[in-house]
């Protein structure tokens, strides 16, 4: 396994800090891993810990994801020693949304509140965040995506309302879905973020059917809303060598530019998207056919 684990803490009393480098992968290493060899590199498993960050730097576009979920008060961004830098925004751009209760983002002195499934956008330059939930019992759950950044775009909230939505598939294909483009840039501006949602219908299983592939650009996808007792199996790798991850509620998995990324549910769910790469071009695709697939 090809990571770098270091939990950051100065001391007991304040907040710890997981982050964890992982390597990229060509795609002939991938073709012989084995199950436990494609979790260990693609799946995260654990997001959110009370009043800690959970990080996980992806080496492909150095794509960092993360989350947060602060119980006992508020939470500060601190700065893992990894990224080199005064504090975490000096170079990057940071994109959220919430999938847990109310809760507040409060950037170098403005608070933002945000309701459940709504996101959030950060610009680079910005030194000072804290995150809070408004109830412990039903705290916020931030679901956070950084990737580095040259120039400062305004942070701005988008809620459900200004998503750019599109409705796409079918119940005869078991793919009927609702896309939210939240944080992209017919919505905002941003130097290489890319950030959305989908939601599937009752009875829809399928996710990116076709499934294809954007050597321009690396993706995350994050599952939620999965059922108790459900499952999702996550398909990547070539399209003429697949490999697939069976995943559970709030976990994500990497998407390397060279390999699709689907997936099929024993129930319906949501996923949220994100993106980095050289372009913002949200329909930049290399459609496979379904029948092709291996």
């Amino acid at each position: 396994m090809q990571t770098e684990q270091t939990t950051l803490a100065e001391n007991q009393a304040e907040q710890q800090t997981f982050f964890e480098s992982r390597y990229a992968n060509s795609p002939n290493e991938v073709k012989g891993m084995d199950t436990a060899q494609l979790r260990q590199n693609f799946l995260i498993e654990t997001l959110f810990v009370a009043d800690q960050f959970h990080w996980v730097l992806s080496f492909f576009d150095r794509y960092l994801t993360g989350g947060v979920m602060p119980v006992d008060g508020p939470v500060t961004l601190t700065t893992p020693d990894q990224l080199k830098a005064e504090y975490f925004l000096e170079r990057r751009e940071l994109g959220m949304i919430n999938v847990g209760g109310a809760g507040r983002v409060i950037a170098d002195g403005v608070a933002h509140d945000l309701a459940y499934k709504e996101a959030l956008y950060i610009g680079q330059g910005t030194r000072d965040i804290q995150f809070i939930s408004y109830d412990a019992e039903s705290p916020a759950k931030f679901y956070l995506n950084s990737t580095p950044a040259t120039k400062n775009y305004p942070t701005r909230k988008v809620s459900r309302t200004d998503a750019d939505v599109v409705e796409l598939g079918s119940m005869g294909t078991a793919n009927h879905r609702t896309i939210n483009k939240l944080l992209v840039n017919s919505v905002l501006p941003t130097c290489q973020l890319q950030m959305g949602m989908t939601e599937l219908k009752t009875g829809s299983v399928w996710n990116t059917m076709p499934a294809h592939t954007h050597d321009r650009r690396m993706e995350v996808y994050f599952y939620f809303e999965v059922p108790e007792g459900q499952s999702v199996c996550h398909f990547m790798g070539q399209p003429q060598e697949t490999r697939h991850i069976w995943m559970q509620n709030e976990q994500a998995v990497i998407s390397p530019n060279w390999s699709i990324h689907a997936g099929a549910g024993t129930s319906n769910y949501t996923f949220i998207w994100g993106m980095a790469g050289e372009n913002l071009d949200y329909s930049d695709m290399d459609f496979c056919a379904i029948t092709d697939l291996k």
